[in-house]
């Protein structure tokens, strides 16, 4: 299979073979918000990768290139790698929604200057940030829509075998596509929490005007965060539902990429 023989004979093709399986899943398990996390010690993500590529040999007959160190097998490598980060970068679009809506939130509120270290991505994030990604989290893995994401990269290998033509310019716009939907559901998410902060700032404007003796920060301010913390209380029934529509249309746009 790689054109170099150990002298291993049929386990030593299964062995191949089962690499080059996992280079899908190894992927799309890097590119996903949730298993490609800072926090996942790599050798948890290589396990995991190597049971489900187990059970992919064991289910598909799934053929890897004849040599491997060839150049039509590392196209084939390539895009297999395509296709799994493909499906994991999906999951990235759904799981940036939420905190795009934290960002507006929070800038409403006056509380962007409150950050902490996130750690799925490494980067800073707004701590309303970490609120929603941790109830997104929740809810994506209690709806069991991970199990789904699982089962829909393991069908990969039936729609899409090795050496089957994925790429094409009309699924890179699907996949790019998706990004619109993710801006509508981060403003549907952010939008009756900001609509009563706008008018928190109206009424404060009018008050500053109206009595130019007072502090505007320090009225304003803690004014801006009490409505913020009382619209999310009232508005924490819509978020649930927001998110929990969230997780399956996640799940529903990686099943679209994979379609023919």
């Amino acid at each position: 299979m790689i054109g170099i023989d150990f002298g291993f004979g049929a386990l030593e093709a299964e062995f191949w073979r089962l690499v080059f399986v996992m280079t899908r899943i190894g992927a799309a398990l890097f590119a996903a918000p949730l298993f490609g996390a800072m926090t996942v010690p790599p050798q948890v993500r290589v396990c995991l990768t190597a049971a489900i590529a187990i059970l992919v040999c064991a289910w598909t007959p799934v053929a890897g290139p004849a040599n491997l160190l060839s150049l039509p097998g590392m196209l084939a490598i390539a895009n297999e790698v395509l296709i799994g980060l493909s499906m994991g970068f999906v999951l990235q679009w759904s799981f940036a929604a939420p905190i795009i809506a934290a960002e507006v939130i929070g800038g409403g509120m006056g509380m962007s200057i409150a950050t902490t270290a996130d750690p799925v991505s490494g980067a800073h994030s707004p701590a309303l940030g970490q609120y929603f990604s941790v109830l997104m989290t929740v809810l994506f893995l209690g709806l069991g829509a991970h199990l789904n994401w699982f089962a829909l990269l393991v069908e990969s290998y039936r729609s899409f075998p090795p050496g089957a033509t994925w790429f094409s310019a009309g699924r890179m716009e699907l996949i790019t596509g998706f990004g619109t939907q993710m801006f509508l559901t981060a403003i549907a998410i952010a939008l009756p929490v900001t609509l009563l902060l706008l008018l928190v700032q109206v009424v404060a404007g009018v008050i500053s005007r109206s009595a130019p003796s007072l502090n505007l920060f320090s009225l304003g301010l803690p004014a801006g965060v009490l409505a913020g913390i009382v619209a999310m209380l009232v508005s924490a029934p819509l978020f649930v539902d927001r998110l929990t529509d969230l997780s399956a249309t996640a799940v529903e746009q990686v099943a679209e990429v994979m379609a023919r």
